[in-house]
């Protein structure tokens, strides 16, 4: 699959400004193809070497492939790229969108997690040969299914460090399903930390991606989206040791960007550490596959 991109020299519209909050901007990508299977992008992991990556598309479809960066070390383009048709428990392809919305995905040893919307869940998958196979099994999710909204229950799924104080277990995050004292419904899937835990929520923003830093905190991509105030982004960074059966956590807010800026609908989200030891964040968007909407790439640095 061909992809062609085009660079997104600066972050903020009519400014050479590098720095954003707790960030620092080093690039970006449009990215565009003639597949009609690119695109709608759902959320992304990259592999150990911080080039290949995994992604799951919200149209039950596997992506697959590697960043290419240019020699001043930004992002160039995108190669080896591949989108295949995930298969669900029975081993069918293309199935009903409400029973295979995949919007979020994780790595750990072995193993492929992806979150589903409508039919709330997390599938296991082996790693490799997840493109071929139906999943292994099915973690329970532990949220009460009766609070989780059919099209704002699990948005995202991440894996922590196994270094961290919930030493490698995944945590799920609602997009917009509450518990009784409307926190964002999480939790700790497995591990000494498991249970259910809540997220105040920062309205009107949704939560729509997260990933671990190495020290083990988390950070939550969140998206905006009203007529009355438009597009906007956040990332919030929750403290690990805050993480916890029973806890109600909330958090730094590190960037947030309106349409003042290069972005869209900001959908995934990953950490890369670098050979140098920096702290680089990677976010794409979901272009739902309109003309109207953009599939991006975007790259920080998070400061110290």
């Amino acid at each position: 699959m061909t992809i062609f991109a085009k660079k997104i020299e600066t972050f903020r519209f009519g400014s050479d400004q590098r720095l954003f909050g707790r960030l620092e901007f080093i690039g970006g990508l449009d990215l565009t193809s003639n597949n009609a299977l690119f695109g709608a992008f759902s959320s992304i992991r990259f592999r150990a070497d911080g080039e290949h990556f995994v992604g799951v598309l919200d149209t039950a479809h596997w992506l697959e492939g590697r960043i290419e960066r240019d020699p001043g070390g930004r992002l160039s383009g995108l190669g080896d790229v591949t989108v295949m048709s995930m298969k669900d428990r029975q081993g069918r392809t293309e199935s009903a969108k409400a029973l295979m919305d995949s919007e979020g995905v994780a790595l750990r040893d072995g193993q492929v997690l992806v979150s589903f919307e409508g039919d709330a869940r997390v599938d296991i998958y082996p790693d490799p040969g997840f493109t071929q196979s139906r999943p292994l099994r099915t973690l329970p999710i532990l949220l009460p299914r009766d609070r989780l909204k059919r099209n704002r229950s699990l948005e995202m799924v991440a894996v922590s460090p196994k270094e961290s104080p919930l030493a490698g277990a995944p945590v799920i995050v609602a997009e917009l399903s509450f518990d009784k004292n409307d926190h964002l419904l999480a939790a700790v899937l497995e591990g000494p930390r498991k249970g259910v835990f809540g997220v105040v929520q920062k309205d009107p923003f949704a939560v729509t991606d997260g990933a671990f830093l190495p020290n083990g905190d988390l950070l939550l991509l969140e998206r905006r989206f009203s007529f009355a105030a438009g597009l906007g982004m956040e990332i919030r960074r929750i403290k690990a040791d805050d993480i916890r059966a029973g806890a109600v956590v909330d958090g730094e807010v590190l960037i947030s960007a309106d349409l003042g800026y290069q972005i869209d609908n900001m959908e995934g989200l990953d950490v890369v550490v670098q050979p140098s030891g920096d702290t680089h964040l990677i976010l794409v968007s979901d272009d739902n596959h309109s003309i109207l909407e953009r599939s991006l790439m975007l790259e920080f640095k998070l400061l110290p």
